[in-house]
């Protein structure tokens, strides 16, 4: 293991009153929910060695340790981002950070464009998938064996389990959702009308410049991973109009109640294991897919005949 990363572990744990069961990565104007952090222990992180700052407008840089509901949680306020011209080992680093803290899971967020003509800005968006176009892989160059396999499944990177349960937690809070793929790329320039066309070809959702790095390496790790994406503008060429950072943080400022109700909903489901179907009653809707017409009838299931149960093994217990 990295002997920077190992002696930022070593120093936080001196400083953080208790390990971290759920992580959280804020993106931009996003970084409210750290606030809210009870028994909070705030590390700038200009204060801690190797680690790296962020010179973007919208995040605060600093590392927020407490409990939220009950749970106990390290929040990442604020990101660093490969093209700020930090390299991938450091955009990767904090992320590292929170799994080798004791997080077992990681909440990802970030500000991201509306490629899906049905998406709208302020929509909130479950993470399903990502498409990698940053034109790089933060596992390139040598691989610790401690953080990791040399070639890890991506196949289920944003966990099945944890997106039901991300979905459970907000129509529990009575927050609605969407679900599509990431499209992650390099920027700092906006995209292209052409480029979003091909992007909306190759099946994304949205459009961001962050998390997909991020997301490698905690998967690399073995770490579960919920992606939140705030929609906070639609994708050039989409609608008649430029793009400015300025709409990002007009738009996460709008939405902000919405998104922080969903964080600790969130985290307090994540924190004390509960399932999906607990969190919710039977007549409430799963979320939808981008597209989904959730008012179109399906026909109902034709009913099998009945038959006696097989006997069954004493049931698992259930994460």
């Amino acid at each position: 293991m990295d002997t920077a990363l190992r002696d930022v572990v070593e120093r936080l744990r001196e400083r953080i009153p208790s390990p971290p069961a759920v992580g959280v990565i804020l993106g931009s104007g996003l970084g409210d929910f750290a606030e809210l952090v009870e028994d909070a222990v705030a590390i700038p992180y200009a204060d801690i060695p190797s680690f790296p700052a962020s010179a973007v407008v919208g995040h605060a840089g600093k590392l927020v340790a407490g409990r939220v509901k009950g749970v106990p949680v390290a929040v990442l306020a604020g990101r660093v981002h490969f093209y700020e011209g930090h390299p991938m080992s450091s955009v990767v680093f904090p992320a590292r950070v929170l799994g080798l803290l004791g997080c077992r899971d990681v909440i990802v967020t970030n500000a991201a464009g509306g490629i899906d003509k049905k998406l709208r800005a302020g929509d909130l968006m479950l993470i399903e998938d990502h498409i990698n176009l940053f034109g790089t892989n933060p596992l390139v160059g040598p691989n610790p064996d401690k953080l990791g396999p040399r070639f890890p499944d991506m196949s289920d990177a944003y966990k099945k389990e944890l997106r039901a349960l991300a979905a459970a937690a907000a129509r529990r809070v009575g927050v609605p959702v969407k679900s599509g793929v990431y499209v992650g790329v390099h920027g700092p320039s906006y995209e292209t009308p052409a480029e979003i066309r091909a992007f909306r070809a190759l099946g994304a959702h949205a459009v961001g410049m962050s998390t997909v790095p991020e997301v490698i390496a905690l998967n690399q790790m073995g770490i579960g991973v919920v992606g939140i994406s705030c929609i906070t503008n639609m994708a050039a060429g989409v609608l008649p109009q430029k793009l400015d950072h300025s709409e990002v943080l007009e738009t996460t400022a709008r939405v902000k109640d919405r998104f922080v109700k969903l964080l600790v909903a969130l985290c307090e489901a994540l924190g004390t294991g509960r399932t999906g179907d607990v969190l919710e009653s039977p007549s409430r809707k799963e979320a939808h897919p981008v597209g989904h017409d959730p008012k179109r009838r399906v026909a109902a299931p034709k009913r099998s005949p009945k038959r006696k149960p097989a006997p069954t093994s004493k049931p698992k217990a259930r994460r």
